[in-house]
């Protein structure tokens, strides 16, 4: 939630980003069923810590997506803002792909954010690169226009 409140600053309502302090129960409840339907549903979570204290997270597993079966999808990577521009964003999306590979999917795609800049230039560098895919999520009232 911090990385969203930080990286999303300008981009996004700063009352939906406040406001999601009030959901950590919320959200530790959800990603604790997230973890626990990982195997069933073949996604793979990795994470990267710093001496001993968790600081970031990747998912990874088949695309959620109908328009491309047999294709991996890197469906979150976040690292705590503390802690960017230490490698470990590097760090995750490396093993991510790996993941996706030894899973034997011989693609793999990721949606972000459009107006995200910062996100976007870490994909590139990582060497992704954009294939046209559109789509818009809501969180809430609040729209959240996508990119692949």
């Amino acid at each position: 939630m911090r990385t969203w409140q930080v990286a999303y600053r300008g981009q996004l309502p700063d009352d939906l980003l406040d406001a999601m302090t009030a959901e950590v129960e919320r959200r530790t409840a959800h990603w604790e069923r997230m973890i626990s339907l990982a195997a069933e549903r073949r996604w793979m979570q990795l994470v990267v810590e710093e001496d001993g204290r968790l600081v970031g997270f990747a998912t990874c597993g088949p695309v959620e997506s109908e328009d491309a079966p047999g294709t991996g999808e890197l469906y979150a990577i976040y690292v705590d803002p503390d802690h960017w521009d230490h490698g470990h964003g590097r760090e995750l999306i490396g093993a991510a792909v790996e993941q996706i590979t030894a899973a034997g999917y011989g693609d793999a795609v990721l949606w972000v954010l459009e107006s995200n800049a910062r996100a976007r230039r870490f994909y590139e560098v990582a060497g992704w690169h954009l294939d046209g895919g559109r789509k818009t999520e809501h969180r809430g009232d609040v729209p959240l226009h996508e990119i692949r």
